[in-house]
């Protein structure tokens, strides 16, 4: 058991916001076999939920389908909770702009403006953030040591170049994991929005006296990750394709890293930062601690379903994406995390769960298209035989 069952003789209750996605959901599980009350807040987005309340949610039994932007519903989900796990977010990759900031910002903001003004009996938040808030880490360079570099250009991608150089010297970079005090800032959209959630939770935190946690997410896979939206994670869209019959695309060369990160991980951080306050008021990863390249995650994937299927790269990429990202799990560690579920195990209980949700379609071609038309996805244009450490 991670968390006390009670609080001075009651029994602890929390509402968890985007309960029933991915993330959502296995929190909320882990919270019910620990003895909490859980209210789950989720409006079923349609990209991710097509058919609706999906079946793992049946067991919540306090379930209100709303919108995080729905003032009377979430006023209504806040009644009588002392902890809030706010995982409802616009996620993915997509070319919109105003939803979120509509959902993610805003949505954020009025909640935390409900509680305060109406001084709720709220004790702790606990807010999804994510890698995505930081630039391009942390990198090594050999006449530096550790430097934090900016973002890559689209002259320098469009140009073949894909490499992480030192902001001092120029030279190429080695990748090494990125401490939570590296410069953050968001490069696309949502990771702009991601930086809005975790400082207006802290900097309210501060203001109201009420303690918060915002736990940077690395790349979060697992069973219930949505097989019909395109744009929810690498492990999905992969697996999708190669059991299509497709192959898998990678975006630049391949060889960006990505921390990989079991979603039933991820939940038991959370419930470790909630029953702790050690990590009160900070900003903390929360990952596996360990890079590897998207195209050795392909590989696995389609040695996984036994699908011998050359992936391609066409140069193609997306502006604001980081080329590496380890996150450093020293302090998520230091209150007792540590990830138990490896790359391998992973994919084979994502497959396995995906081999029980009957006929699986390959929905990434239509996004290719949609986010090209709305030149979200760009292509190299003059290759240079370039750097792409």
């Amino acid at each position: 058991m991670t968390q006390p069952l009670v609080h001075k003789g009651k029994t602890r209750r929390a509402l968890v916001t985007g309960g029933a996605g991915l993330i959502g959901s296995h929190i909320a599980d882990r919270l019910i076999e620990d003895g909490w009350d859980v209210r789950v807040l989720d409006n079923l987005e349609s990209q991710t939920h097509r058919s609706g309340r999906p079946a793992w949610a049946a067991r919540y039994t306090d379930f209100i389908q709303a919108d995080i932007c729905d003032r009377s519903a979430v006023r209504a989900a806040l009644d009588g909770v002392d902890t809030i796990f706010h995982e409802a977010a616009y996620g993915g990759y997509m070319p919109e702009i105003a939803k979120y900031v509509w959902v993610n910002s805003f949505g954020t903001a009025q909640m935390l403006e409900i509680i305060r003004d109406e001084k709720l009996p709220v004790r702790k938040v606990v807010v999804a953030s994510s890698q995505a808030v930081y630039m391009e880490g942390a990198a090594r360079c050999q006449r530096h040591g550790q430097v934090f570099p900016e973002s890559r250009t689209l002259a320098q991608m469009t140009a073949g170049d894909f490499a992480v150089h030192c902001p001092r010297c120029g030279d190429v970079t080695v990748p090494i994991p990125t401490p939570e005090n590296a410069p953050i800032g968001g490069q696309n959209v949502y990771a702009i929005t991601k930086v809005d959630q975790e400082r207006l939770v802290l900097t309210w935190s501060q203001q109201t006296g009420i303690p918060a946690v915002a736990l940077r997410y690395s790349c979060t896979y697992g069973p219930r990750q949505s097989i019909f939206n395109p744009y929810t994670g690498v492990i999905a869209i992969f697996c999708t394709r190669l059991l299509n019959g497709q192959p898998v695309i990678l975006y630049e060369d391949g060889n960006q890293t990505r921390d990989m990160v079991f979603v039933d991980d991820i939940a038991r951080a959370n419930v470790l930062v909630a029953g702790s306050d050690a990590l009160d008021g900070r900003a903390v990863n929360v990952g596996s601690g360990n890079g590897v390249r998207v195209r050795d995650i392909a590989a696995a994937i389609g040695e996984a379903v036994c699908a011998d299927i050359e992936p391609i790269a066409r140069g193609e990429f997306r502006p604001g994406e980081m080329r590496h990202l380890t996150s450093d799990i020293s302090q998520i560690e230091s209150i007792g995390y540590k990830p138990t579920v490896v790359l391998g195990e992973g994919i084979e209980r994502y497959l396995q769960w995906i081999g029980s949700q009957g006929d699986v379609h390959d929905y990434f071609a239509e996004a290719q298209r949609m986010l090209r038309a709305k030149g979200t996805l760009h292509r190299v244009t003059a290759a240079t035989g370039g750097r792409t450490a």
